[in-house]
C-alpha cells in the first residue's frame, strides 16, 4: 500500500477547489497551457491562472520549459506531478465529491459503470475491505498510462450507513 502523509494546511486548501482538481486531472498525463486549460474548462484564462499558479506553489503542477505559441507568443505548459495521490486530506471536505459530479455531468450516461453497495462487516472484515480496495487503487495508479488508450475516472468513497444504524 503507498504510504500518505498528510496533507499540510497550505496543501488541504488547494486541493479544497473544484476547479482545481479538474485542473489537476486535465494535466495528469499531457502538458496544458493556461491557455489550453481555460478552453477545456470554458472559463477565462485569467480566472484559471491563479489557480494554476495555486497548485505550482503547493507542488501539484509543475511548469514544463516555456514554448513558443503559434503566433510566437511565450507559453508555459503544466504537468500534474501526482502528489495528491500520496496524501490524505480532510475526509469531511466536499471538493472531490463536487469535482466527480461536475465531470459526471460532462459524460453521457451510457458511459458510466456504477455501482452501490451496503454491507454489514466487523471491524476486522472491514480494515481487511478497505486495505485492498486501496491495494487494488494504488496497483493500478502505479502502471504507466498508455498514451494511445482512453482516459478513465474512478471515484470510490466508503462511508458509514446513516440509513441502516
Amino acid at each position: 500500500m503507498t504510504p500518505r502523509r498528510q496533507a499540510t494546511d497550505e496543501e488541504a486548501r488547494a486541493l479544497a477547489s473544484s476547479l482545481r482538481l479538474r485542473i489537476l486531472r486535465i494535466c495528469l498525463d499531457a502538458e496544458h497551457t493556461n491557455k489550453e486549460i481555460a478552453q477545456i474548462l470554458g472559463r477565462d484564462p485569467a480566472s484559471t491562472l491563479h489557480h494554476t499558479r495555486t497548485l505550482v506553489r503547493t507542488g501539484f503542477l509543475q511548469a514544463r520549459p516555456e514554448r513558443r505559441g503559434a503566433r510566437g507568443a511565450r507559453e508555459i505548459p503544466y504537468l500534474a506531478t501526482r502528489k495528491s495521490w500520496r496524501l490524505s486530506t480532510p475526509a469531511m471536505d466536499s471538493s472531490m465529491l463536487d469535482t466527480f459530479l461536475e465531470e459526471l455531468a460532462l459524460v453521457p450516461a451510457a458511459d458510466v459503470d456504477a455501482a452501490r453497495l451496503g454491507l454489514r462487516l466487523s471491524a476486522a472484515d472491514m480494515a481487511e475491505f478497505r486495505a485492498q480496495l486501496r491495494a487494488l487503487l494504488d496497483d493500478f495508479a502505479d502502471r504507466p498510462d498508455d498514451p494511445a488508450a482512453p482516459a478513465w475516472s474512478v471515484f470510490l468513497t466508503v462511508h458509514p450507513d446513516p440509513n441502516r444504524p
